[in-house]
């Protein structure tokens, strides 16, 4: 008899990454013992908070590495947010030791303010994630993130007014610095309760982190008060057509990216400055993306970085006064000087 139908979707979900790490290792599919071109058995970590989704994560990763010579370890990240966080992490390290993950280790961070609780607490996890990636060499990061977490993503991008870009929700690939496939996302077509199912019939201790009741964080209310809204006025099924729309946008704007990566050597003078004139010509979802990237690559956060922000950038080019600087996140600015876009940081 085999694995409970819960068990089975979520291990199949996490061998089908495991394979894609091996390809982008080695450039062949997953082969049972197959080693990295420097002879060592790659590293996968699972991040791990001990809630039901990264549970299961584990479990599955513990399961199905062995099979493909993986090694497989995991973190977690105590973000010092409530009391006896460092006791709790503690025993999510316990609990990963148990299912032979091996490394495994708890990462403390201090979150800051900036973006908001969330944003913050984000950022410093992924911070503490890619540090000590970096410090154990592994070669992916699995993440426990759902198709739940998915459609409550795609609200939150339209409820902020985003372009598609947001609206394509997560990426089931992802990077780090000077990584561009590093965090994986097995479980993006999985629902959450499907995860909760696998850790119930293997018997694997969960912690439901009272953050996620919270109304005072936004996702939370989105979770408990506003898809139940959404499903009782538009019927089952508003979740599935969420994640559904997060990958046809995914698709639209990887296309319209790259023809924004092309366009952007055209519109640049022999010194590199923007010309405006030439962005002007461009179609405005091309301009708007070459606008982003160059504010980005001047020093902003991309994560702090709101359509509002590009489109007060675009009147530069499209609504032009002789309007003063434009202010934008991480203390960078724009500003039209003699027909050239300056985008710098003061």
């Amino acid at each position: 008899m085999g694995p409970h139908p819960a068990v089975a979707a979520i291990r199949l979900a996490v061998r089908r990454v495991l394979h894609d790490v091996l390809t982008d290792l080695t450039g062949h599919s997953g082969i049972p013992g197959r080693r990295t071109p420097e002879g060592a058995a790659p590293l996968v970590l699972v991040a791990c908070s001990g809630g039901a989704d990264s549970m299961a994560l584990a479990s599955a990763l513990a399961f199905e590495a062995p099979k493909l010579g993986i090694r497989a370890g995991g973190i977690t990240v105590d973000h010092g947010l409530q009391p006896g966080s460092d006791l709790r992490a503690a025993e999510v390290v316990t609990r990963m030791t148990a299912l032979r993950l091996d490394p495994v280790e708890s990462v403390a961070v201090r979150v800051g303010r900036d973006g908001g609780p969330e944003a913050a607490a984000r950022d410093a996890r992924y911070a503490a994630m890619d540090e000590a990636a970096d410090r154990l060499g592994a070669a992916a990061v699995l993440l426990g993130h759902t198709r739940d977490d998915q459609a409550e993503t795609v609200l939150l991008g339209l409820a902020r007014g985003s372009g598609i870009r947001s609206l394509s929700g997560m990426a089931e690939v992802s990077g780090g610095p000077g990584r561009t496939r590093r965090y994986r996302r097995p479980f993006l077509h999985i629902d959450r309760q499907t995860a909760r199912k696998a850790c119930m019939v293997q018997s694997l201790p969960v912690w439901d982190d009272p953050h996620n009741i919270d109304p005072a964080y936004t996702r939370s209310r989105l979770r408990h008060e506003g898809l139940p809204a959404l499903e009782k006025a538009l019927g089952k099924g508003v979740v599935e057509a969420l994640a559904r729309t997060a990958q046809l946008s995914r698709d639209d704007a990887d296309a319209l990216d790259a023809w924004a990566a092309d366009a952007e050597r055209g519109v640049r003078d022999a010194d590199g400055r923007l010309e405006c004139a030439k962005l002007y010509a461009l179609p405005p979802a091309v301009r708007r993306r070459v606008l982003r990237r160059a504010v980005v690559a001047a020093g902003s956060p991309a994560g702090s970085l709101f359509a509002r922000h590009i489109e007060e950038v675009d009147r530069l080019i499209t609504g032009w006064r002789g309007q003063g600087a434009i202010n934008l996140p991480g203390r960078v600015e724009a500003q039209r000087q003699g027909g050239r876009l300056v985008i710098r940081q003061g």
